[in-house]
């Protein structure tokens, strides 16, 4: 079956596909065009039951890094793209998209600093309660684990239903991602993008998210 492709799009017409259950991608950093994804099966990150491991909750407790939330999207985008990277699907087009809608308030990015330089970080799209996890880098070691996890964190408080994060890996397995079909999925999707939730909803700064992580990582605790 042939790709659906596209010289360019709008950030409107981006939400749109998001809401149905597509996403883009591009064949590499250079490629100009654009293609939607409509995969078989859709691989999630539980919010509320994800896994943390005793080494990642060790790193946790010695707070290597200073958190931030959209204080660096375009170098976190850029990062995602060319850090640690031969090639990526993420082109130049889909990076302005982006950018832009970060300047509407619907991409966020969490980051990760030490000594004053960026060190890691994830972003990803917000709508009503779903966020799509795009992509994720780290500069220093943990860098891109402790971000994904003060993502969470946040998500957890602040009432979201669904993390998707498209596609199986290795590196997802091991917090407990999970794979449901395309329709199981549109059916949540139509859902949850109603709730009237806001990632930005409470603070931004690092004492923030250590608060959040704090509690969440307690809740976790008592969970099990």
């Amino acid at each position: 079956m042939g790709k659906n492709i596209y010289k360019s799009i709008t950030s409107d017409q981006l939400i749109k596909a998001y809401m149905l259950g597509i996403f883009p991608m591009s064949d590499s950093r250079t490629n100009k065009k654009i293609y939607f994804v409509d995969p078989k099966f859709r691989a999630l990150m539980p919010i509320s039951n994800f896994y943390i491991s005793k080494s990642l909750i060790r790193v946790v407790k010695k707070k290597p890094f200073k958190i931030t939330m959209n204080k660096a999207f375009s170098n976190v985008i850029r990062s995602c793209a060319t850090i640690n990277r031969t090639d990526t699907w993420i082109n130049k087009e889909l990076e302005n998209l982006f950018i832009s809608l970060h300047k509407e308030k619907y991409a966020h990015s969490i980051e990760c600093w030490h000594n004053n330089q960026l060190a890691g970080g994830i972003y990803g799209l917000a709508i009503g309660g779903v966020f799509f996890a795009e992509s994720m880098f780290s500069n220093v070691s943990n860098a891109s684990k402790i971000a994904l996890l003060n993502l969470v964190a946040r998500l957890w408080k602040t009432g979201f239903k669904i993390l998707d994060v498209q596609f199986l890996n290795d590196h997802l397995l091991q917090f407990g991602a999970y794979e449901i079909s395309k329709k199981e999925f549109q059916t949540n999707l139509k859902k949850a993008i109603q709730l009237k939730v806001n990632i930005l909803s409470f603070g931004e700064t690092d004492e923030d998210f250590s608060d959040c992580l704090s509690t969440f990582m307690q809740a976790r605790i008592e969970m099990s």
